[in-house]
């Protein structure tokens, strides 16, 4: 078991990575080695430094950090995830990730909505034990699906006038997943403490198998050889009947959402990483150059990744 605390997704990232590598045996599920460490919590004191960022090895695509906690907030199963992380087609029974954990959430067995639940659970009684949201589904997940959860649950708690967050997971992909699953989890997080009217505490991520697949394990060590980048991102919030409407919009890219918000900064990612898939190239970079934040500068270094010549095959998006 390892236990890990730091102030930021990066210096959290390459923390595990050494306890990782240090403390880590073979295993070979689906034979394919990794490096894997049984038992690990990692602590993030401050949720609002999400973004995981050890350049030059570890650089992510923040355009599908944005569309993929969009995607499951807004209960979404629909393929439009793909424009920004084609990678996942291969996880697709009939072009469908079976495992997408916003219908999960936000309509689970077609009726119950998972967050509002939450919500009322924990303002009619601030001390509850019992907000949680479940996603693993026994009656799904032993189908044989391509693509199960690696997510078991969430679970919030209010202590001290503070949310606190806990996820519980079965298998985590330290190198791929956890950049990504943190900046959604902690962007839930936020959101949630915000319709509760409480501030923002820490975040704790339970991990059964945290592991390194064999090639990203030279990576990551390489990332203990370099400096994280800390940056905190701007506070968010909406108020929970307006949630849904907020993500459509900005899923869609329209309706005038110039208003210098997060939300907007999120719009301008989306539309940025839409064109320079369509091959406007430069117009992409305008975009990002002008995207203001920790996004903004994750874009712009995204888009210098992407344009290496020694640009790793099995990156996300």
């Amino acid at each position: 078991m390892i236990v890990l605390k730091a102030d930021s997704a990066s210096e959290l990232f390459t923390a595990a990575c050494q306890a990782v590598l240090l403390n880590g045996r073979i295993a070979c599920p689906r034979d394919m080695m990794t490096t894997e460490v049984i038992g690990a919590h990692l602590r993030l004191t401050n949720p609002r430094r999400r973004l995981v960022s050890v350049p030059p090895v570890r650089v992510i695509n923040p355009a599908f950090a944005v569309a993929e906690a969009l995607w499951i907030l807004s209960g979404s199963d629909d393929p439009w995830i793909f424009d920004f992380n084609d990678n996942l087609r291969r996880y697709a029974d009939d072009g469908i990730l079976q495992g997408a954990y916003g219908p999960r959430i936000r309509r689970w067995g077609d009726r119950v909505d998972q967050l509002d639940a939450v919500v009322r659970k924990l303002t009619a009684d601030r001390d509850s034990r019992q907000a949680v949201v479940q996603i693993y589904d026994p009656g799904r997940d032993h189908r044989g699906y391509r693509d199960v959860p690696c997510t078991l649950g969430y679970r919030f708690l209010i202590r001290q006038g503070r949310l606190e967050m806990h996820t519980t997971m079965r298998s985590q992909d330290l190198w791929l997943g956890f950049p990504y699953d943190i900046f959604a989890t902690t962007l839930l997080q936020e959101l949630m403490a915000g319709w509760l009217g409480v501030e923002v505490g820490e975040y704790h991520h339970y991990v059964d198998s945290l592991h390194l697949y064999a090639d990203h394990a030279p990576a990551a060590a390489e990332c203990l050889h370099h400096e994280p980048t800390v940056t905190e991102m701007d506070p968010l919030g909406v108020d929970w009947p307006d949630l849904d409407p907020v993500l459509a919009r900005i899923i869609r890219g329209d309706g005038d959402l110039s208003d210098g918000t997060s939300w907007d900064t999120f719009g301008r990612v989306l539309t940025s990483y839409r064109s320079w898939k369509l091959g406007q190239r430069d117009w992409a970079r305008t975009l990002a150059h002008d995207t203001p934040g920790p996004l903004g500068a994750a874009l712009v270094a995204w888009y210098q990744h992407l344009t290496q010549p020694a640009l790793v095959s099995a990156e996300l998006a």
